[in-house]
C-alpha cells in the first residue's frame, strides 16, 4: 500500500467547540494539499468548508450529526441531516442511540438510522458511529448488524470525545461483521502513522483524525507501505 492510498482514508477532523473560522479554513487547505478524503466539521462549519473546496471534487465535507451523544431525537437528526446536505455536505457521521442499543430497544436503534439513512439517500454517505468503548463486544455486533440493515455506507468507531476511541480490537470486530461490502472508519486516538497502519492492517476503510498531516508527513518521511 502506498503513501497516497493511506492519506486518501482520511477525514481530516476539527470538531473541537473553539474552532474558529479560520482553522476550519486552514483544516481544508490542508486537505487540499495533501488529498485527504475529507473534512469533518461541526454542522456550522459545513458551508465554510464547502466554499474552500469547491474546485476540489474529490475531498468531501463531511460532518456529525446527534454529536456527541447520540440523544437527539430522530427527527432532529434527519432535519440535522438534510440542512448539512444543503449546506454542503457529502457525507455524515451520525451517532446512533446508544441508550437504546444497550437497552435493547433495536427498533428505534434502526429508525434513528434509516431517518438519516433516508435523508441522505443519492447526496451523502452515512457513517454511523457506535461509540465503541462504551459497548460490549457483542453490543458492538448487534449494532454494526443493525447498521448494515438499516443501509449506512460506513460503521465508525467513535466521536473521540467519551472515554476511549478506536482499538485494533474493535475495528477488526466491525469489520468482520460488516463484511466487505460497508466500510469500517476508526476514529479516536489515531494520532501516528503506526496508529494509522494498524487501523488499516485490522480492517479500518478509513481514518477519522485530527493529525492527519501529521501522519502524512510520516509516511512521506518513511517510503512507501
Amino acid at each position: 500500500m502506498n503513501t497516497q492510498s493511506i492519506v486518501a482514508k482520511v477525514d481530516h477532523t476539527l470538531l473541537k467547540a473553539e474552532a474558529k473560522k479560520e482553522d476550519i479554513i486552514k483544516l481544508a487547505l490542508e486537505a487540499k494539499e495533501y488529498g485527504f478524503a475529507s473534512v469533518c466539521v461541526n454542522p456550522v462549519w459545513v458551508s465554510t468548508a464547502a466554499e474552500v473546496l469547491k474546485d476540489t471534487p474529490k475531498v468531501k465535507v463531511c460532518t456529525v450529526i446527534g454529536f456527541p451523544l447520540g440523544a437527539s431525537a430522530p427527527k432532529v437528526k434527519a432535519f440535522e441531516t438534510a440542512q448539512a446536505i444543503l449546506d454542503g455536505a457529502g457525507e455524515v457521521d451520525m451517532v446512533i442511540n446508544i441508550g437504546a442499543l444497550k437497552a435493547g430497544d433495536d427498533e428505534l436503534v434502526v429508525q434513528d438510522m434509516i431517518g438519516v439513512v433516508k435523508a441522505a439517500e443519492g447526496k451523502a454517505l452515512v457513517k454511523v458511529i457506535l461509540e465503541t468503548c462504551l459497548l460490549t463486544s457483542e453490543e458492538i455486533v448487534r449494532a454494526c448488524r443493525l447498521a448494515v440493515s438499516a443501509g449506512v455506507d460506513f460503521v465508525k468507531t467513535s466521536t473521540g470525545f467519551s472515554t476511549g476511541g478506536a482499538t485494533v480490537e474493535a475495528v477488526a470486530l466491525m469489520a468482520k461483521t460488516v463484511g466487505p461490502g460497508i466500510g469500517v472508519k476508526a476514529s479516536g486516538g489515531v494520532r501516528t502513522t503506526e496508529d494509522a497502519l494498524a487501523m488499516i492492517e485490522a480492517g479500518a476503510t478509513r481514518l477519522g483524525t485530527s493529525a492527519g498531516v501529521a501522519i502524512a508527513q510520516g509516511l512521506s518521511g518513511e517510503g512507501n507501505y
